[in-house]
């Protein structure tokens, strides 16, 4: 089991950082990927996240691993291999190491579908037991450098842990919701939206009239899932304007 610090040297080598290439102190947003891996559409938020004064970090949980990503994405996709609670580790270790650089002043965590489903998943956990998160030495201090979340169509189906736990963390929260997601239906993120918000967590929501990755070029080959440019510019402007309550 990987320590805090073993987990994130794991994980460093497999990061890529966009932003001015200077050390002055600035928000930073750290995204995780899908269960189809680093696609389009994640560098592509990071640059908008760029255009807007951020630091992007953007983290691989596959290579780590030692897995090619067609593999990690069939066994991920399916709930066979890296759930949400193992993977809330990569969250924890990568904010772990990040609070710690002077260039970094605040961050918010960004997750797509699997990548939202460990952050939330980590967002009900204590962190004061060795194995939390599956690190030996987990602890809460990393959150407090977190300003906000921001969750594109996450995953609360089956085995998510915010289906039956509650939050321990009221931090400012966007959650991005599709109308057609045949992942994360409506109706059951419609019910997750209820009972954060029924225990405080100061969330909001925008709903798209789009499918499960909408936001991804090339979807529209699986046939159930469909590339939708205007709900990509719906979000991006409610991201913008959630950024900007935390840029100082």
């Amino acid at each position: 089991m990987d320590s805090l610090q073993q987990r994130f040297e794991r994980l460093w080598p497999h990061v890529t950082v966009r932003g001015a290439p200077d050390s002055a102190p600035r928000l930073t947003v750290v995204l995780f990927h899908g269960c189809g891996g680093v696609g389009r559409n994640i560098t592509l938020f990071a640059d908008y996240a760029v255009s807007l004064g951020l630091r992007a970090v953007i983290i691989d949980s596959y290579a780590p691993r030692g897995m090619k990503r067609r593999l990690a994405a069939f066994l991920a996709c399916n709930g066979l291999w890296l759930r949400g609670y193992t993977r809330s580790g990569d969250v924890l270790a990568l904010l772990w190491g990040l609070s710690q650089r002077p260039e970094v002043n605040g961050i918010l965590l960004a997750g797509w579908s699997h990548g939202a489903w460990a952050i939330m998943d980590l967002m009900t956990q204590p962190l004061t037991r060795a194995g939390e998160a599956r690190l030996s030495d987990p602890s809460p201090e990393p959150l407090t450098q977190v300003r906000g979340l921001f969750l594109m169509y996450p995953y609360v189906n089956f085995l998510a842990r915010s289906m039956d736990k509650a939050w321990r963390r009221q931090i400012p929260t966007l959650m991005v919701i599709a109308l057609k997601d045949h992942l994360a239906r409506f109706s059951l993120s419609l019910k997750a939206v209820r009972r954060l918000r029924a225990q405080g967590v100061p969330l909001e929501t925008v709903v798209v009239d789009s499918t499960h990755a909408f936001d991804e070029l090339g979807a529209d080959r699986f046939g159930f899932m469909k590339y939708d440019p205007h709900s990509v510019s719906t979000v991006r402007a409610a991201f913008a304007e959630f950024v900007s309550r935390f840029k100082v």
